[in-house]
Formats: C-alpha cells, structure tokens, sequence
C-alpha cells in the first residue's frame, strides 16, 4: 500500500515567488482540492509530466491548474485540463529543517 504522505522536490521556475527551484515539499495523496490549493497533478496530453501548480478551478472532469509565475505557462493554459493526485501540506528546506505553510 502506498502512503498518502509523500514528498515532492520543486524544479524549475513556474511557482516563483511561492515555491522556488530546490524547495521541498510534503504532500497528501488526495483528489479532494479547493481552488487556491498548492496541487501535484498530471495532464493526460503530458502523462510523463509531474507538475506542481495551484488549482484554478473544476475544469471538465478535472481541474484548471495555473503557475504562480505568469511568465512561465506550462500549466493548463498550454496542456489543458489536469488530473490532481495530492495537495501540498507544506514546503520546507531540506538543509536547514526550517518549515513554511504553504497558502
């Protein structure tokens, strides 16, 4: 059985300022989300792809997920609708074990 705690590392700039290339990330595997949540997700045009972004909104069977940086656009505005898997509890760095709640 897998575990529904997990964590993510961050790569690449698409959630800056949020989440920055290095950050850390715990999450819980779920599909329950709400829009503003931090999500991990899947585009079925992409299945290779594992994204970190935030849920817009419901978007036909699956979600509208956006990048905190609007100059990146690897998200739902390129690939369209996203399958969520978990949502991001909090982010921390590794190195120096310092905890961030993630909004």
């Amino acid at each position: 059985m897998r575990s529904r705690v997990f964590t993510v590392g961050v790569s690449g700039p698409s959630m800056a300022p949020t989440l920055r290339d290095g950050d850390a990330l715990m999450v819980y595997r779920t599909r329950r989300v709400r829009p503003g949540d931090l999500v991990i997700a899947r585009f079925e045009s992409r299945p290779d792809l594992l994204v970190v972004k935030r849920a817009i909104r419901p978007y036909r069977g699956g979600w509208w997920i956006e990048g905190d940086n609007p100059l990146v656009a690897d998200d739902s505005r390129k690939y369209g609708e996203a399958t969520v898997t978990a949502r991001v509890l909090f982010r921390y760095w590794r190195a120096s074990a310092q905890v961030s709640e993630a909004t």
